[in-house]
């Protein structure tokens, strides 16, 4: 059993105006100005929530759903690179249009009502062939990345270009640019020159002219026309980030497959799950060392782990688990603005005079990323797990801003490997706040943490949490847990259960938690506003305080009637529901929705994006009506406890394909027009051993797959009319075991001699993916 105890005496925090050049007003009289702890929208604090995602990497006729998931998933803010060789791949030849139509991105991203920062480098990274530089550039006698004014005319004539583009979308024009991020990393990391690595191993630098760059870019791009509210660039590594002109950004990842290219054999336990203060002048953290105080500026994050690419050196798989952990690790740390890289997946385009613009540890294509949104639109549990994060921030969003880390002692001094110490932080304002509990660690086998107190020592009480029982945590969980919360004019004391939203119906409030893995669900309310509770799956026991206390297997609603007359409500999911948990405003009410399927709602329409199954399920509060079409077929709704339910029996299936193995590591595919009809994607499930997977039609390399021990995936539908025409050839390379080169001919002739090769395809299978469309009454009730 662990007791562990925080001082929160002291909760208030210094927050003041910046004077510097960053913010900004639009037509409409909104605006962005900044504190030194958050960013303030309109006026108000503003919790910023951004994911990647990389236009010029997906099919643009599939862009529009893709934002909607990501806004769906509690997205407000899209950061995406703009790649120059994408661009300009050959010298002097901009293209613009179908997938690198950035201006038809930005316009759909303003349809959503999601803003958007532009990440224009010059040099990017972002794992792209030469950083994202064209390849042109090598053939000139000037150092890029420098102040030498031959390679400014260059970055200035694309900087031009994205000007161009971009007019009338700006922020200031009521468009969705809020931002703009300036070069990559400068002065910290390069990347190899793909024309010359393997023979010369040269590299792109990283940089010769610290903030003096930085800021002759800046002056470029406001030239250019490039003009937003807030221009950023990366703080890490020593970058040069000059905080008068731009605002550092930080992140942090916790798989670093780039380590594996040097003496490095075993993967490290990273410091990323540790409880820090980001905001504090005395704080000395683990890859945040910044060249300010960081008391006097916000602490924002562009580059959290929101997945990692594998390497060719570094096969794994990214537990989804430590995503949403990552999150809670730096907003408890003082973050009041998160940003995941990458969030939706996507795949490298081809080039005209170079085949493939990645980098040459990661696939040629893929840059699936292990994203919470896959390079197909495939939803991963990590965005499950973050949407109930994102809605909880968005629910606090300006009481969170304002509340002050506050750390047990020690707390930054656990070291990774430590997995009995718990790990836990407070943010704090006045006398309320949050508790937030992590027991995930990287490359470390943890377990549950059982049988702990945590004891809130405020400045006119002290908090016992739980009362009279203990708190057990989930191996690999991560929780927040409310105490002293207003709800509606009733104080929550504490819960050992974690909000998700609320919403309001009928003149009654709502709210929405969850019981996190391991836990058991209690909530103590003070006693002298109660008038009765009414509760099921769960039970009321009344001392000094009242404690509802809600069961773990199934939902619990407890309707709590207070001496002034008004109601209100407390439902509780479980951890398994909690995941499924949708909240979207339709028809000018707001509405929650538990789907196990994806859901899009757009311009009042719903669509839920089903997989071949014999039922689809939704469970509606308030409610989609007493009946609803889906599909066209009539569905009436059943009382469901708080919830209306819709079933839908359904004809989907997944079809069966046409496979010939040529070898054991070699499989033909056949389609026909059937394999397509009535659906939105096909993904293709490829089960395998091997080194590497490459998947062509007519010999043309279409996808490829590092193999790790995952499914590889494959979405068809874009393909279709060549592969009905032509098919699909798969091929496993081989894992191979004592090979080597034989090389002692006389004649210039060299022999591969390998001792024994791997590689297996499994299975091989399809699945469909349906676009059902709902249709409700105009006012439902």
């Amino acid at each position: 059993m662990g007791i562990y105890s925080i001082d929160v005496k002291h909760p208030l925090k210094n927050i003041y105006p910046l004077e510097t050049n960053f913010g900004g007003s639009n037509t409409s009289g909104e605006s962005y100005r900044f504190t030194n702890y958050y960013i303030e929208k309109n006026g108000r604090p503003y919790f910023g929530i951004s994911g990647e995602f990389h236009y010029s990497r997906y099919h643009c006729e599939k862009w529009e759903d893709e934002i909607i998931k990501m806004k769906m998933g509690g997205i407000d803010i899209i950061p995406t690179y703009v790649f120059w060789n994408h661009h300009e791949e050959e010298q002097g030849i901009f293209e613009w249009e179908k997938n690198k139509d950035l201006r038809a991105f930005l316009k759909l991203c303003k349809k959503h009502e999601v803003q958007v920062i532009l990440r224009i480098g010059p040099f990017a990274h972002g794992e792209a062939r030469n950083g994202g530089m064209p390849e042109w550039l090598f053939g000139r006698p000037f150092d890029i990345r420098s102040n030498d004014e031959a390679y400014l005319v260059y970055v200035k004539r694309f900087f031009d270009e994205i000007g161009r583009q971009i007019y009338g979308l700006r922020f200031k024009e009521g468009g969705p640019i809020i931002g703009t991020q300036i070069e990559n990393e400068y002065e910290h990391a390069g990347a190899p020159w793909e024309m010359t690595t393997g023979t010369s191993n040269e590299w792109l630098p990283a940089g010769r002219d610290g903030d003096a760059h930085i800021k002759k870019l800046k002056e470029l791009v406001i030239q250019s026309g490039i003009e937003t509210p807030l221009y950023t660039s990366t703080g890490w590594g020593g970058a040069s980030a000059p905080e008068e002109e731009v605002l550092p950004l930080w992140g942090g990842y916790a798989f670093w497959p780039w380590i594996f290219y040097g003496d490095v054999k075993e993967h490290p336990a990273t410091p990323e799950f540790i409880f820090r203060d980001y905001h504090n002048n005395h704080t000395e953290n683990d890859g945040f060392d910044p060249a300010y105080p960081p008391e006097s500026l916000p602490y924002a994050c562009c580059e959290m782990g929101g997945g990692m690419t594998v390497f060719y050196q570094y096969r794994f798989k990214l537990p989804y688990e430590s995503v949403d952990a990552m999150a809670g690790i730096k907003v408890a740390g003082g973050c009041n603005f998160i940003g995941y890289y990458v969030f939706h997946g996507g795949s490298n385009p081809k080039g005209k005079k170079t085949p493939f613009l990645n980098e040459n540890a990661t696939p040629k294509i893929s840059y699936d990323y292990q994203a919470p949104i896959g390079e197909f639109g495939q939803i991963r549990e990590s965005y499950k797990r973050l949407k109930r994060q994102h809605y909880f921030y968005k629910e606090m969003e300006e009481m969170l801003c304002q509340t002050k880390t506050i750390l047990p002692e020690g707390a930054s001094d656990i070291e990774p490997s430590d997995i009995d110490t718990l790990r836990f932080a407070v943010r704090a304002y006045k006398d309320s706040g949050f508790i937030f509990i992590n027991n995930y660690q990287d490359h470390v086998k943890t377990r549950d943490q059982k049988d702990f107190t945590i004891s809130v020592n405020l400045k006119s009480e002290t908090l016992q949490i739980p009362g009279d029982s203990k708190l057990t945590l989930a191996k690999d969980e991560n929780c927040i847990l409310p105490y002293n919360l207003n709800m509606r004019g009733l104080k929550l004391k504490y819960a050992t259960t974690q909000l998700i939203t609320s919403l309001e119906y009928e003149n009654e409030p709502y709210y929405f938690f969850f019981t996190p893995k391991g836990m058991k669900g209690e909530y103590c309310f003070e006693n002298e506003d109660i008038q009765t509770v009414t509760i099921d799956n769960g039970q009321m026991i009344t001392k000094e305080n009242t404690f509802i206390q809600v069961s773990d297997q199934a939902n619990s609603i407890a309707t709590i009637l207070l001496k002034t007359g008004k109601k209100l409500h407390v439902c509780t999911l479980t951890h398994e529901d909690s995941l499924h948990f949708w909240k979207f405003s339709f028809k000018g009410r707001e509405q929650v929705i538990l789907s196990k399927d994806t859901l899009l709602v757009d311009d009042e329409k719903i669509r839920v994006e089903a997989t071949g199954k014999e039922r689809l399920e939704l469970k509606a509060f308030p409610g989609l009506g007493d009946s609803i079409l889906m599909d066209g077929e009539e569905i009436f709704s059943e009382k469901n406890g708080l919830f209306k339910e819709y079933k839908k029996i359904t004809q989907y299936s997944h079809p069966k394909i046409e496979v010939k193995k040529v070898k054991s590591n070699k499989a033909v595919i056949h389609f026909s027009p059937e394999h397509f009809e009535g659906i939105k994607e096909l993904l293709l499930n490829i089960d395998y051993v091997g080194d590497i997977g490459y998947a062509f039609i007519d010999g043309e390399l279409i996808h490829d797959n590092f193999c790790n021990g995952r499914p590889w995936e494959i979405g068809l539908q874009q393909h279709k009319q060549a592969l009905l025409e032509k098919g699909m050839y798969l091929y496993i390379s081989p894992v191979k075991e004592n090979s080597f080169v034989k090389s002692d001919s006389p004649m210039a002739a060299r022999t591969e001699v390998v001792g024994k090769e791997i590689a297996t395809i499994k299975s091989i299978q399809a699945t469909a993916i349906y676009d059902v469309k709902i249709k409700v009454a105009h006012n439902p009730k």
